[in-house]
């Protein structure tokens, strides 16, 4: 009796342990956690922009505000010494002419003078100049997850990479690997 004792305690021993490898087998029980293999893990992107301002000096040259537009002081001072210049020419009625001719010449010559010196009036300063910078950068978001599961193929949505298995309940939602 010992030795029947013995075989069927070795026989029960082979069903347990049998029946505790069928159950580490993940897929083969319905109580434990089911894993499906993944096909494809996809990562979702989204593209982001970061506008920033760009600023810099930059040296600009500008022209000195024109106080006399008509340049008077110029025309009457190339006037006065235009006449005084011409007025030391000649006697009598020459002298008169050549006095009239020197104020019109140096009246014009002044007013000349003074535009060429307006015109090139110039002063330098240091501006800031500014652009808007647009800096995007990529980011993942998510990842589209085909796996298989008892034969069927199926896709899901998940906040990260799965990695090769996924976890999977029995409504087919989808946990993390181990």
């Amino acid at each position: 009796m010992n030795k029947w004792l013995s075989v069927s305690a070795s026989v029960g021993l082979a069903v347990v342990t049998a029946g505790g490898l069928a159950g580490c087998n993940n897929n083969a029980s319905a109580e434990g956690p089911q894993y499906a293999d993944v096909v494809s893990a996809t990562p979702i992107k989204k593209t982001v922009n970061h506008p920033r301002k760009e600023c810099h000096n930059e040296t600009v040259t500008r022209h000195k505000p024109v106080k006399d537009k008509h340049q008077i002081a110029g025309t009457a001072i190339g006037a006065v010494v235009g006449g005084l210049v011409g007025n030391q020419v000649g006697g009598g009625n020459g002298k008169k002419l050549a006095t009239v001719a020197g104020a019109v010449g140096g009246g014009y010559a002044g007013k000349k003078i003074q535009e060429n010196h307006q015109e090139n009036a110039t002063y330098t300063t240091t501006e800031q100049k500014c652009a808007t910078v647009n800096n995007t950068s990529t980011k993942v978001v998510g990842y589209n997850v085909t796996y298989k599961y008892k034969g069927q193929t199926h896709t899901t949505r998940m906040d990260h990479d799965p990695g090769s298995r996924v976890k999977v309940s029995e409504g087919l939602s989808v946990s993390d690997a181990n």
